[in-house]
């Protein structure tokens, strides 16, 4: 089997889906924009070959890159990311090369868009906000009329929370079309939730191979728009009525041979047209891994390998071990450098030591959304998870 993987180097943690394809008997091949004298020794180690490209931005140079694995190996059996911000890229080169195992450029619309993904949460029955495709001020009020302030407006095709805004007054609006960028947006009513996760490996029949969730105490919205600390954590169990709304989302969205991570919404009170406190709503799905750290912390917390497991589904198509390790609640707090905290660095190691399976700096590139400095635990009560979010967030003097 030959598999292109795109961007092996990065997220970092992403080798480990390399090393598991490769000790499946994978062909592993890499296509990246680093030099290869730069990339860490574990994605060298686990590449039967590198491919670099000037700019993984430049479609026609890893079309070429593709090409050329092709010329030399033969068919290409699979090409993925694992990367929201390359699944367009993905599904392009995956319809220039008839690669059936993905998306392709047809399937972009329903599982890109937000609008897009309205039709498919109603097939699924599951609700979802009520919308506007944002055109003018005039219309814009005319909607916020029916569902009122605030509103959240987001780029209709966005990645993460980068250009979200929550609109709270007619002030506010007016400045947002006085600065609008050239991007189509779609305003959304306000959902008061709290929001939680459907992480799941999907087969090629459709059925989940593993299934668990997290569950976020800030939004990455907040997160970033408000410089807050980021915090939230995977569940010991998984909710059953998380994993209804996600199975029937896997469903309705035709969803095959994926690692994902549906979005939704624990209401925190009774909302008009969606539901009472406690029920499930939709907010979006996204086709890949959760990011950060997040696949190590699934690991944790229900003592499995979900790269091997991801690995196994691409060639066998199941799971081929029987996991039954303990499940914890796995917690993940990301400190700002420019924040002060009642507790050093040293302290936390030392009154956590038994507890960290990982202590680490964030990437860069993902530091506004996920903090500077990333604490991660494992817990067997809710109550020990709690204590440590509170110990690792407590504000200095």
């Amino acid at each position: 089997m030959n598999f292109i993987f795109i961007s092996p180097n990065f997220p970092t943690n992403y080798w480990q889906f390399c090393r598991e394809l490769k000790n499946n008997g994978v062909n592993v091949l890499g296509i990246g924009d680093a030099p290869y004298d730069e990339l860490d020794v574990n994605v060298k180690d686990n590449l039967n070959e590198y491919y670099r490209v000037d700019s993984l931005e430049n479609y026609d140079e890893v079309y070429r890159a593709v090409a050329f694995f092709a010329f030399k190996y033969g068919r290409i059996d699979w090409l993925e990311s694992n990367n929201e911000y390359w699944l367009e890229k993905d599904a392009m080169l995956r319809t220039d090369f008839n690669i059936n195992t993905g998306f392709k450029n047809e399937d972009m619309q329903r599982i890109k868009f937000k609008s897009g993904m309205k039709k498919y949460y109603e097939q699924a029955q599951i609700p979802t906000a009520r919308y506007h495709m944002v055109d003018d001020l005039e219309t814009a009020r005319e909607f916020i009329q029916k569902v009122g302030y605030p509103v959240i407006v987001k780029p209709d095709n966005g990645v993460g929370a980068s250009d979200t805004y929550k609109l709270s007054s007619d002030r506010e609006l007016v400045k947002f079309f006085e600065e609008i960028p050239p991007t189509q947006y779609i305003m959304e009513e306000f959902i008061d939730g709290r929001i939680c996760s459907y992480d799941a490996i999907i087969n090629s029949k459709g059925e989940p191979v593993f299934e668990s969730g997290n569950v976020t105490m800030v939004s990455i919205m907040d997160t970033v728009n408000n410089e807050e600390d980021s915090y939230y954590y995977i569940e010991k169990k998984l909710k059953e009525d998380v994993r209804d709304a996600g199975r029937r989302c896997i469903a309705s969205f035709g969803v095959k041979s994926r690692f994902v991570h549906l979005e939704f919404f624990r209401l925190n009170k009774d909302q008009d047209g969606l539901g009472k406190k406690g029920d499930i709503v939709a907010l979006e799905v996204n086709m890949r891994p959760s990011g950060g750290f997040t696949t190590d912390m699934l690991n944790y917390a229900n003592s499995v390998n979900v790269y091997k497991i991801w690995a196994d589904m691409v060639v066998y198509d199941r799971m081929t071990e029987n996991y039954k390790g303990d499940h914890y609640y796995c917690p993940f707090v990301g400190r700002r450098d420019e924040r002060s905290y009642a507790h050093s660095d040293a302290q936390i190691l030392e009154k956590y030591k038994l507890s960290l399976c990982m202590h680490e700096r964030m990437p860069d590139v993902l530091a506004d959304a996920m903090g500077n400095q990333v604490y991660i635990g494992k817990f067997k009560t809710k109550e020990a998870m709690d204590g440590f979010f509170k110990y690792l967030l407590e504000p200095g003097a």
